[in-house]
């Protein structure tokens, strides 16, 4: 691959791919219904923070969205985190998904779907899975679920859950999922805070060709809910135990006998915009997850105008994102139907039996959007696999890198081996919002590396330490106006208290997000790391995505991990952990590491030590877990800065506790 600078422009959209996007429409929707007449995304961007309750009207109108009641506010004049949307109306998520039941042919496809335990790919329709919402959703309220009551999963990414998800929020329950992949202390700090009524389970799954029965840690989970009075099994791996539970336990089969439930006879139930949809957990790495709470109404718009405006999607797109149930990335899912679109479902592991996988699933389900992190990408170039020559990607027009910054290489790589003709963004978002903060568009050109611009309708700029808005200069990212999918609440903070702890505690009345970014002249932006993880050297920053896209380069390195420490002398700390591909850390390696870093960034990039570890921790969804590892080398106990059940590979962490614990002593 030839080499690539950060800022080199990668791609255009043609004049035929401009024309048809949904952003065009859009515009010129603006133009006619509103008498707003703007050039293009960058434009429309500025009106969108500068007349936040037109901006979200045109959206809400645009869309149709079902509700009832006539809007009072489209925003309160209540300060964040207190703001509150489309006040006077009531509407319900899983009703503007199923409006699509009879907008076409009710046995259309609206999920394909595959897992480790389901090879082949199957279908569902629209049809099918409307009907089996209703009669889910029946047989729930004659259990005496009600509106408000918290109904949980421990399930994997397949339609069943969908399923059950969309049923729950049908009928006004509340939903929480967790994959089964996590321990069960991991699921009971989540669940066991929001008490919940009903479980949705599974009793094991499989993943990279392995059987892990999961009844024993579902039977400590239920034992650790004593609110919950039943529980659904789906029996999904075959010959895995059954938990022993004091409730009364159904199976997923028991819940769809008798006869359907006609659309005329069943009402979702519109709920108003303060009444809670989910509640999704933060990462849990330190400390108790937050429960983050969010509503209908704001999810509602926030997921079309994301999925139409900023990835381009469309009634014919089909959707495919690599998730678990326990990533925020999972409630993203149902926007490409809720556009009428199809959505691709896949479970087990990403790359068994090799990382050509996706690209057939993607082959043979006609995918148009495609959503992965930068380290599956770099994971197939790694194996050398082209896939644009090996698969029929001719319906592909869209690829989402999310989850970790994308470095310029990947981003050209994209282009280069995957397809040349392609909309390959970079976005950055979080659970709190539920959808991006950084985005773009098809309508503006890519740059390698670089975000394209704050997503439509996100008030995103840098701040400094003293809370002006800088460009070209690393600052925090903070949002300076709410959006309609910020949280509700987090649930049990009373008088909002954790809630603006956690956000709004360096500068009162405007969201922290906890990134490190750089904004350029042309509004595009580099997120370098979390704040709190950033490389803090004798009072110069550095961002550790500076350093990760070069330890990218090395082939010898399969991962690394980079944290700094104030030391009590006044002094710094600057490890690199670097995880082997092959061969061990020579001298050699070591000395040119140090050189490129310092070549390719400067002299304070350059570790302090270069230490090879057997392998570098991450978290269940993949991020390096740069925090707990930095408060273990201050001194803090392992056991209290991350919870192993949340990471991945928890012997990573062990290793790194009795390194820390080995420097300590030598002090």
């Amino acid at each position: 691959m030839s080499t690539v600078s950060e800022g080199q422009e990668l791609w255009t959209a043609s004049p035929e791919r401009r024309a048809r996007a949904e952003l065009t429409r859009f515009l010129a929707w603006l133009a006619g219904e509103r008498d707003v007449s703007l050039a293009g995304y960058r434009e429309l961007q500025v009106w969108s923070v500068e007349d936040p309750a037109g901006f979200w009207r045109a959206v809400w109108d645009y869309f149709d969205v079902i509700h009832e009641g006539e809007i009072e506010q489209v925003l309160t004049d209540d300060p964040m985190p207190r703001t509150r949307w489309f006040t006077g109306t009531r509407l319900n998520y899983a009703e503007n998904i199923l409006r699509h039941e009879t907008s076409g042919d009710p046995e259309r496809p609206m999920m394909m779907h595959c897992a480790e335990t389901r090879p082949d790919i199957a279908a569902i329709s629209w049809a099918e899975v409307a009907g089996q919402v209703r009669k889910l959703a029946t047989r729930m309220r004659e259990m005496g679920i009600e509106p408000g009551d918290r109904v949980v999963a421990y399930m994997p990414n397949i339609p069943e859950t969908f399923i059950a998800m969309l049923a729950t929020t049908a009928i006004g329950g509340i939903w929480s999922s967790a994959a089964p992949e996590f321990g069960a202390q991991t699921v009971i700090d989540r669940f066991s805070q929001i008490e919940p009524k009903l479980v949705f389970a599974v009793t094991g799954y499989r993943y990279g060709g392995k059987d892990y029965d999961r009844s024993g840690e579902l039977a400590g989970i239920l034992a650790a809910l004593p609110t919950a009075e039943r529980l659904v099994l789906l029996d999904y791996l075959p010959g895995a135990g059954r938990p022993v539970f004091a409730g009364e336990t159904l199976d997923w089969a028991e819940l769809f006998t008798g006869p359907d439930v006609a659309r005329a006879d069943f009402a979702f139930t519109r709920v108003p915009s303060d009444h809670p949809l989910w509640v999704l957990f933060s990462s849990g790495t330190t400390g108790l997850p937050k429960p983050i709470t969010h509503g209908h109404h704001g999810i509602v718009v926030e997921h079309l105008k994301k999925a139409s405006f900023q990835l381009d999607m469309h009634k014919d797109s089909v959707y495919f994102c690599y998730s678990t149930t326990g990533w925020m990335v999972w409630n993203t899912l149902m926007a490409g139907p809720m556009l009428d679109g199809k959505v691709v479902l896949y479970d087990g592991h990403p790359a068994h039996p090799d990382a050509r996988l996706m690209w057939r699933i993607m082959a043979e389900t006609g995918v148009t959007t495609f959503g992965v992190s930068p380290t599956f990408m770099q994971m197939v170039r790694g194996a050398g696999i082209r896939p644009g020559e090996e698969f029929d990607l001719s319906a592909l027009e869209t690829i989402l890198l999310t989850g970790s910054p994308a470095t310029p290489e990947i981003l050209a790589w994209t282009h280069e081996a995957v397809k040349r003709d392609l909309y390959a963004t970079s976005q950055s978002g979080g659970t709190e919002v539920c959808s991006g903060i950084l985005g773009g568009s098809s309508l503006l050109p890519a740059y390698a590396g670089e975000i394209q611009a704050p997503a439509l309708g996100c008030d995103a700029v840098a701040f400094d330490e003293a809370g002006q808005p800088v460009v070209g200069e690393v600052g925090e990212l903070v949002i300076r106006q709410p959006m309609p999918s910020m949280p509700l609440f987090l649930w049990g903070d009373v008088g909002f208290a954790r809630y603006t702890d956690s956000y709004f505690d360096v500068y009162p009345g405007i969201w922290r997000h906890g990134d490190r970014v750089r904004f350029n002249e042309r509004g595009g932006s580099y997120v370098l790391g979390r704040s709190d993880a950033t490389l803090n050297r004798f009072g110069v920053r550095i961002g550790s995505a500076e350093i990760y896209r070069t330890m990218e380069t090395f082939d010898e390195i399969a991962d690394s991990l980079i944290v700094c420490i104030e030391e009590k002398d006044g002094g710094y700390y600057m490890p690199l952990f670097v995880q082997m591909a092959n061969g061990s850390l020579s001298d050699a390696l070591k000395a040119e590491i140090a050189r490129r870093l310092r070549s390719e960034r400067s002299p304070r990039h350059v570790p302090d030590e270069i230490v090879e570890v057997p392998e570098i921790p991450t978290t269940l969804t993949g991020k390096k877990m740069e925090v707990p590892v930095r408060r273990m080398l201050l001194g803090e106990n392992p056991e209290k800065v991350a919870s192993k059940d949340a990471t991945r590979n928890p012997a990573a962490l062990d290793w790194f506790a009795t390194f820390a614990q080995s420097r300590l002593a030598d002090a």
